[in-house]
């Protein structure tokens, strides 16, 4: 087993369960014209997290004060873990953000309104944002998988990370919680992209 070097290690994130609603269900959940507020600025540039929260309604089970990232979409996303997806009795693929033909319908809701998102969850694929050169410095190129260690007391190796490349992202790899809890993640864990 080979590694590029030790300065080949990525910042960790842990993406909490969210949602990334359309204009058209912002409208139906909140009212018409209604402006979203904004809570804070998230680490990839132009993304952030609303003051506002909603219900995620399943076959069986229901989440409560799932965030709402903005901005908002063409299409609502909603993603979750799988132990989410048992909660709510429901079963979405593990998918790269925006392919979502063929995923699973949920229920949104807040103490307005209810819509029904159809083709709207997925388990996001775990994956690396990386500017370009980031990516020449790691020798790996958009859309490539690689393999992940987690340099943490719990070590794993994560296989199957999708890179993503584009000039406006920020260095971080994201992983979701059930994948944090497996490896033993605390803040200012990092990971070491290695090759088989």
């Amino acid at each position: 087993m080979d590694t590029i070097g030790k300065s080949n290690t990525i910042p960790i994130e842990v993406s909490a369960r969210h949602v990334h609603l359309s204009k058209e269900h912002i409208e139906k959940l909140f009212g018409r014209d209604y402006n979203m507020s904004k809570k804070k600025d998230l680490s990839q540039p132009g993304q952030f997290q609303y003051e506002e929260r909603v219900m995620l309604i399943g076959p069986k089970g229901i989440l409560r004060g799932v965030a709402i990232l903005g901005p908002a979409r063409e299409k609502t996303q909603v993603e979750i873990s799988k132990t989410d997806a048992v909660v709510l009795g429901i079963n979405p693929p593990v998918r790269e953000s925006g392919n979502l033909e063929g995923s699973e319908k949920i229920y949104i809701a807040t103490e307005k309104a209810v819509v029904e998102a159809m083709e709207s969850v997925i388990i996001a694929k775990r994956h690396i944002h990386m500017t370009p050169e980031d990516a020449k410095k790691f020798g790996v190129e958009d859309k490539q998988l690689v393999s992940v260690k987690v340099k943490s007391d719990r070590p794993v190796v994560f296989e199957d990370v999708l890179v993503r490349v584009n000039k406006e992202y920020k260095l971080s790899m994201h992983i979701d919680f059930d994948e944090a809890n497996a490896s033993g993640y605390k803040e200012g864990v990092v990971g070491e992209i290695i090759f088989f």
